[in-house]
């Protein structure tokens, strides 16, 4: 998880679906706000006798230092939400960076190398809590990922079309249905 509002993990119950099919647990990881949230949001998850059909996860716990999950190494990275700490991701050479307007020196150095980026753009005008159209352009070639996909995206953006016609090469609009070949 990259932090606790609601629209990042609100959709947590439905992997009881892959529970169900799996018949194993998903294991999940989060810092510690995010795990706090996500245990009083779903505390039934966490229950010693659960209702049949509960999801079954296992929720880990991380802090900023790179771990792996099977043989992919993850390696956080804090950026900011306004004043709250987000975790994007970097696995191997792809980074996953969403609902953030600020990314500190130090953590870009986390993400030099990749070769993709998938970072959220939320519209033209400034916003306080997330990047600009222009502000998340200028991060992708200030560390001159070939290619990056921008997301979590406001209808005052404008039309897909349009704004793909914005883009400088390399740089592409997200859509629903994606896939992305990183590993």
């Amino acid at each position: 998880f990259t932090h606790p509002h609601k629209d990042h993990i609100a959709g947590l119950d439905d992997v009881k679906a892959f529970s169900f099919f799996s018949g194993k647990a998903m294991e999940l990881y989060a810092n510690e706000l995010t795990e706090e949230s996500i245990k009083r949001e779903f505390y039934y998850v966490f229950a010693d006798k659960k209702y049949p059909g509960t999801p079954e996860i296992n929720l880990h716990r991380i802090g900023l230092e790179p771990f792996f999950i099977g043989d992919i190494p993850v390696i956080p990275i804090l950026v900011w939400h306004l004043k709250m700490p987000v975790y994007g991701y970097r696995f191997g050479n792809f980074t996953y960076i969403t609902d953030a307007n600020r990314i500190d020196p130090e953590e870009k150095q986390k993400i030099i190398g990749s070769q993709s980026l998938v970072l959220n753009t939320l519209r033209h005008k400034p916003h306080i809590s997330h990047f600009t159209l222009s502000e998340a352009i200028e991060i992708v070639q200030e560390l001159q990922i070939p290619s990056a996909y921008f997301t979590h995206v406001s209808h005052q953006l404008g039309k897909y079309a349009n704004v793909t016609k914005e883009l400088p090469a390399g740089i592409h609009m997200a859509y629903d249905g994606l896939v992305l070949d990183f590993i």
